[in-house]
This record gives C-alpha cells, structure tokens and sequence, in this order.
C-alpha cells in the first residue's frame, strides 16, 4: 500500500520560511517523479514545484520560482520543500504527489498517488 505522509507545515509570518516533508512508503521511491500541490480555501488545487526521478531537473510555479526549493533524498525516500520569503497568499494545504519517472508532473492528470496534505498558514 502506497502512503505519503507530508509534514512540516504550520504557522508563519509573512516573511518567513517553512521547509515540508513528505515520505514516502509501498513504493520504489527512485522510480517515481515527485511534486508538490496546494489548495487554498474555496480554490481549486494547483501545481507548486515537481522534481524528475534523480534529482536532476526541477520545475515550478511562477508564484514560487525564486522562494521555494524542492529536492529529494532517494535513500530517505523523502521529498522536501524549502519555502522561503512566505507570503498570505501561499496560505494553503500542501499535498505530497508521485507520478510517472518518464514524463514531468505538471498537472493533476499526471499523479498517481497523493499525500493527506499539510496546512501552512502564512500570517500578514
């Protein structure tokens, strides 16, 4: 049974800096692309940053290009981001996603497994 368990969210102020994680389990962790997504409250959820299989190459959101990292550690079997410079706006629930080794995760369409999700609230 494939699990991902987010952690590391929580309560900052605007400014500051969050780092997530999310583990996984059931899986062979090297074989799967990683991703983050968000929801904020009454919005849809939306693609933050995914990283290819190696660690090679990693994608994000123009909203978060310059404050946030992702990086993975395949012998942890562990994902991270690293968001930086927190703004209100980046308030939301953070979902851990695994998808294809072989295309980039850009949309929902291209995950196959999803965490529960981790709140960050991001104080003005």
């Amino acid at each position: 049974q494939v699990q991902l368990v987010e952690s590391g969210g929580g309560l900052v102020q605007a400014g500051g800096s969050l780092r997530l994680s999310c583990v996984a389990s059931g899986l062979t962790f090297s074989n799967y692309a990683m991703a983050w997504f968000r929801q904020a409250p009454g919005k849809a959820r939306e693609f933050v940053s995914a990283v290819t299989w190696g660690g090679s190459r990693s994608d994000y959101a123009d909203s978060v290009k310059g404050r946030f990292t992702i990086s993975r550690d395949n012998a942890k079997n562990t994902v991270y981001l690293q968001m930086n410079s927190l703004k209100p706006e980046d308030t939301a629930i953070y979902y851990c996603a695994a998808g294809s080794k072989f295309r980039p995760i850009t949309t929902m369409e291209t995950v196959y497994y999803w965490g529960e999700g981790t709140l960050v609230t991001v104080s003005s």
